[in-house]
């Protein structure tokens, strides 16, 4: 893949990084100053189930995040757009659509099938 092309990309991951990371910090200071007194059951239940949506939310950025980081790393070691499973050459469309991508179409649709 041509170096404008993975530096693009880079800048992209870049950005992303940041803004998941800004997110997971926003989410800790938010969280460190919610208080649960002074509230009836019916209060209580829906700021449970508002903080375990939070939670799940949080987890998913943390593991996207992971994935991020992942792809930068494959950009500085030089293993950026090719597919994990295969070896080949990750389709420039994917990338655009999913710069984080570690497999091409095709091992992705395998290892979604097989589960």
């Amino acid at each position: 893949m041509e170096k404008a092309k993975i530096a693009k990309f880079e800048e992209l991951l870049n950005k992303k990084r940041e803004e998941l990371r800004r997110s997971l910090s926003r989410t800790q200071e938010e969280h460190a100053e919610a208080q649960d007194f002074g509230r009836d059951e019916g209060d209580r239940a829906t700021a449970s189930l508002s903080k375990e949506m939070t939670f799940r939310q949080k987890a998913q950025e943390r593991g996207l995040l992971q994935l991020v980081e992942a792809a930068i790393g494959r950009i500085n070691g030089g293993t950026f757009g090719e597919c994990l499973h295969c070896g080949q050459d990750i389709s420039v469309n994917r990338l655009t659509a999913v710069p984080w991508s570690r497999y091409c179409i095709t091992c992705q649709e395998l290892i979604v099938e097989q589960g």
